[in-house]
């Protein structure tokens, strides 16, 4: 079997060559699979793809993608996905903290018939209690508004067979939300559970605004849910400004003569529904400006570089420099 191991770069001179060594060290276990590495530079700033090409030239197994910018995290794993070759691609992160040793455990569930397999993190060393936190409430979050159940605590390590890479190639959604697109497509799918260590050296890409966007684009690519519930508080509202329309009225009919009271909650109702009127408001832009991105129809990720691949291997991406 052939397999390939896409993993996205983006400013990690310090593990390229680490993560190297471990992945070899696996392909070296598995004699019986032929494997590819697809390594993804996502726009790195630091000597990473230096050191990437200097692998390549000893190793014909490495192919290098070098995006023409930083496209992101997602991007640069649709960029490998559709230019995977092999009967399957395992997905996995550089820095390590996914360790590369479980990726035969997961070809092992592959071959029993699965055609997804995705690592689930039981522990995650080296991350802050808010880290945790907050990534255990989203995915509790996504599943409320997703008719698609998405499994708890995977992140993007994981195993796909060709038939889920040739689907994936055939979507045209810029907005691709790969951790609840793949669970939809609703393919035989199992989990290996394993512990997540902390990075092997420098500091995450993921900044809490990365993981805020990366949450909002999850929700809102993948759900109309939270449209619906804008639409039940907007009649909410609707009723309960209603009542107090009607009470105000019965008032001054029973009393004409009462005073108007009540400014302090007044003011608090104001301000309540008019933040539930700005939420809705941004909430449905979210929606209209990835209806706008959609349309324009403008590459998810533009390739400046392919470097290892055969020229008779047909790439899938039409923005690129010939290699």
């Amino acid at each position: 079997m052939y397999i390939t191991i896409i993993t996205p770069f983006y400013n990690e001179e310090l593990v390229v060559a680490e993560f190297y060594k471990r992945i070899s060290a696996v392909a070296e276990e598995l004699p019986d699979h032929a494997f590819e590495f697809l390594f993804i530079n996502d726009g790195s700033t630091d000597t990473t793809l230096d050191l990437l090409k200097g692998i390549q030239n000893r190793d014909r197994r490495v192919k290098i993608i070098d995006l023409s910018r930083n496209f992101g995290h997602q991007a640069a794993i649709l960029a490998g996905i559709q230019n995977a070759g092999g009967d399957a691609a395992v997905i996995i992160d550089g820095d390590l903290q996914d360790p590369p040793e479980l990726i035969p455990e997961l070809i092992k569930k592959w071959e029993h018939g699965n055609d997804v397999v995705y690592a689930q993190r039981v522990n995650r060393k080296g991350e802050s209690v808010f880290k945790k936190s907050t990534a255990h409430m989203y995915y509790r979050i996504i599943n409320l508004l997703s008719d698609t159940p998405i499994p708890s605590d995977v992140g993007d390590f994981r195993l796909i067979d060709k038939k889920v890479i040739k689907i994936l190639c055939e979507m045209n959604e810029t907005n691709l939300f790969l951790r609840g697109i793949i669970p939809w497509m609703g393919f035989r799918q199992v989990s290996v559970e394993y512990d997540r260590e902390a990075r092997y050296a420098g500091k995450t890409k993921y900044s809490l605004f990365k993981m805020v966007n990366l949450a909002l684009d999850g929700i809102t690519s993948f759900s109309i849910k939270p449209l619906r519930f804008s639409l039940r508080m907007g009649l909410f509202s609707i009723v309960i400004g209603f009542g107090l329309i009607v009470y105000a009225i019965i008032v001054k009919i029973i009393n004409p003569e009462v005073v108007i009271r009540g400014w302090p909650s007044l003011l608090i109702t104001v301000i309540f529904f008019g933040g539930i009127q700005l939420f809705t408001i941004g909430l449905l832009g979210e929606y209209v400006a990835k209806i706008y991105r959609e349309t324009k129809r403008r590459p998810v990720y533009i390739i400046r570089d392919m470097i290892g691949f055969n020229k008779s291997r047909k790439i899938r991406s039409a923005h690129k420099r010939d290699q």
